[in-house]
């Protein structure tokens, strides 16, 4: 059972979430707990701008490097895990501060969801289509199902226009029949961050240049060396234009600027997610009182001061 609050810091890729999250965990006596999908992959580093344990400055990490490069895991998976998460901190006197940008991953954490079941030989076989008619004719197919999805869905995430069209097979209804509403089931506040578009283009270019001079492209030959990447991993940003490169699909020049130009495109879709819910509470990725602002509305939420930061249990349901 989660009791106390948990602090969520949200926002597009880029805009200084870690850093963010790990300055509130010193200030609460907290634990950060991932809510980045690609972060749970070890091995996938430099792509995913984990923290380096060297410089999270004493402060534990959970759900960081739990799963092989060849693993897959659905939200539901997530789910479970994040909890048994939650109620071990919060059992310990420890605030959960919950850092990451995958909106689904931050919904099944802190709202109340039911998952509908899986038929893995319909998702293999959607996956296929997925590879050989490319996602665009899964979104068509999903735009003529459930339009609502559809727009909800980008043309290019393949991996929940599969899980939509999924769900719509085994259960005969809507896949956004099951998208939850705005209720949190456990105690919360959403602190996001952004900037101006122009800045949040400069600082992926500024990324995705550090990514390269890192090593991306070597930590990629080392994955794909060590046993390969798995159907989710493979799609990562990064990992996607990378693993072309190597395969002598395209040159260096045109993966990396493929992969600014996708690390951008995420980035509104993130904006896109957090956007749409009115629970989150934004403060500027350039204001130099940064943490002490997400520090009152931490304590704001505590005081009972923010309308959102309460939870009455009302059962949502939302696909994997």
């Amino acid at each position: 059972m989660v009791s106390g609050l948990v602090v969520a810091v949200v926002g597009p890729t880029a805009t200084g979430k870690s850093d963010l999250g790990i300055a509130l965990a010193l200030a609460l006596r907290g634990e950060v707990v991932n809510t980045d999908a690609m972060q749970l992959y070890r091995g996938l580093d430099i792509g995913t701008a984990k923290v380096p344990p060297d410089e999270r400055r004493g402060v534990p990490h959970h759900l960081l490097d739990v799963l092989d490069p060849r693993q897959g895991a659905t939200v539901a998976d997530y789910q479970a895990w994040g909890r048994e998460a939650l109620a071990d901190l919060q059992a310990r006197g420890r605030t959960p501060v919950a850092v990451g940008g995958s909106g689904l991953y931050v919904r099944a954490l802190l709202d109340h969801l039911e998952f509908p079941g899986t038929d893995p030989a319909l998702r293999a076989a959607l996956e296929a289509r997925a590879d050989a008619e490319g996602p665009r004719a899964l979104h068509a197919e999903l735009a003529a199902a459930d339009p609502d999805a559809a727009t909800r869905i980008g043309p290019h995430n393949a991996r929940r226009l599969v899980r939509a069209l999924e769900v719509i097979a085994i259960t005969g209804e809507t896949y956004s029949s099951f998208l939850p509403e705005h209720v949190y089931a456990v105690p919360a506040v959403q602190i996001g961050i952004d900037c101006d578009r122009a800045v949040l283009d400069a600082r992926v270019a500024a990324r995705v240049e550090r990514m390269w001079a890192a090593g991306l492209v070597g930590e990629v030959e080392g994955l794909v060396a060590a046993g390969g990447l798995g159907r989710t991993a493979a799609r990562a940003v990064g990992y996607a234009q990378v693993l072309a490169l190597l395969a002598g699909q395209v040159g260096e020049e045109q993966a990396y600027d493929e992969t600014v130009a996708a690390t951008r495109r995420l980035a509104r879709r993130q904006m896109g997610w957090f956007g749409r819910d009115p629970r989150v509470h934004w403060l500027d990725a350039q204001d130099p009182d940064l943490v002490a602002h997400a520090l009152e509305l931490v304590e704001r939420a505590r005081a009972g001061d923010l309308p959102d930061a309460g939870t009455e249990p009302t059962a949502r349901r939302l696909g994997s």
